[in-house]
């Protein structure tokens, strides 16, 4: 089941990455609501939704129990203070950019990057879903690799600039299968790919599963995990996650403007959005299109 190559170093040229005791909550300040003391950390939370708490007045917007903000407020954590690690073992070089570390394999090449997380989520939750029809993306090149062609056995063949499908194994749909499609993505699609797949939305308009990137190289790429809104005031929050180059664990990002905080203030007059290691644009707001 290995993707036959025939003229490789051309096409990947082409192709861009990237105390309390333990039953208690640790009081956070945090400036989303005036400054207070908020209950926003609950160290022993083992998804997004269990280990983050909202501030005073907010609530988390409805989600469908098959929804895509279901799964993302689902996702499982590593234990609380976890450090960030790199594809082959090593720790992260800044490990003041999270807040927490979702636990999910990367594997062992260095692959897993920012769009690639971004990927990685949105085919997880589709193949979660037994959705296997919708799970498809694009090479930097353009050319579209399905999964449920993958399924029946069809691979992929790169031969200098052209790309085509070639019958090489026999119908299967393994978790295996599944993981090596992904890498196969990984390789050859990017920020600059995933862009063009994508579709523009209002900073205002924010959802959760949206993303903000800039595709180029070497681009960077952050999705949306979590939002919550106040009823009253009608302000929305948002809390955001990504890898990086070198690949590396998915992780939650703090609020630069608030390092013991995970979410962000959306303020539809604002035109950047600062995270840790990377500064986007509200225009730069973007979601995966209707299948």
């Amino acid at each position: 089941m290995r993707l036959t190559i025939i003229t490789l170093c051309c096409f990947i040229l082409i192709s861009y990455s990237c105390g309390q005791t333990d039953s208690q909550l640790s009081e956070k300040n945090n400036n989303i609501s005036g400054g207070q003391s908020l209950k926003l950390i609950n160290k022993n939370g083992k998804t997004i939704e269990e280990r983050f708490l909202l501030p005073e007045g907010y609530e988390r917007t409805e989600a469908d129990e098959n929804s895509i903000s279901r799964y993302l407020r689902k996702l499982p954590l590593k234990p609380y203070n976890t450090e960030v690690r790199l594809y082959n073992g090593n720790l992260k070089s800044n490990q003041d950019v999270h807040m927490a570390v979702v636990d999910m394999d990367i594997g062992d090449r260095d692959l897993h990057q920012c769009a690639d997380a971004i990927i990685r989520l949105k085919a997880e939750y589709l193949y979660q879903m037994q959705e296997y029809d919708k799970i498809h993306f694009n090479f930097t090149n353009g050319f579209r690799v399905d999964y449920s062609k993958w399924i029946q056995g069809y691979r992929v063949v790169v031969e200098g600039n052209r790309t085509y499908w070639k019958k090489t194994e026999a119908p299967s749909n393994t978790y295996d299968d599944f993981k090596d499609y992904l890498n196969l993505i990984y390789t050859y699609a990017g920020t600059l790919s995933l862009s063009k797949e994508l579709k523009k939305i209002e900073y205002r308009d924010i959802s959760t599963g949206d993303i903000f990137i800039q595709g180029g190289s070497p681009g960077h790429a952050v999705i949306v995990v979590d939002l919550a809104i106040n009823k009253a005031t009608g302000k929305k929050i948002y809390m955001l996650a990504q890898s990086y180059m070198p690949a590396q664990e998915i992780h939650v990002l703090k609020n630069p403007e608030n390092s013991n905080s995970p979410w962000y203030e959306l303020n539809p007059n604002d035109e950047i959005i600062q995270t840790p290691e990377w500064t986007f644009y509200s225009h730069d707001l973007k979601r995966f299109g209707e299948e």
